[in-house]
């Protein structure tokens, strides 16, 4: 059994999902669209152990959120 997952990271993980969440309920093509690809990319990297990639991953969600935010 891999080695659970620091609270901190995963509190992060869930704070940018959510806020993400959040932002899709104004895209463009609908909340109906933004949701299932949001959950997509996010259990494509759920196999994630190493916290230096799932820092990156945050990193990159992060950098998604800003570009939907400039919409």
């Amino acid at each position: 059994m891999p080695p659970p997952l620091s609270t901190e990271l995963r509190s992060q993980v869930i704070t940018v999902y959510k806020e993400l969440l959040n932002l899709g309920r104004d895209y463009p093509k609908g909340f109906d669209y933004f949701r299932p690809r949001l959950h997509g990319a996010f259990m494509a990297n759920a196999h994630l152990q190493d916290e230096d990639e799932i820092r990156q991953a945050i990193a990159r969600a992060e950098f998604v959120r800003k570009e939907i935010e400039a919409l």
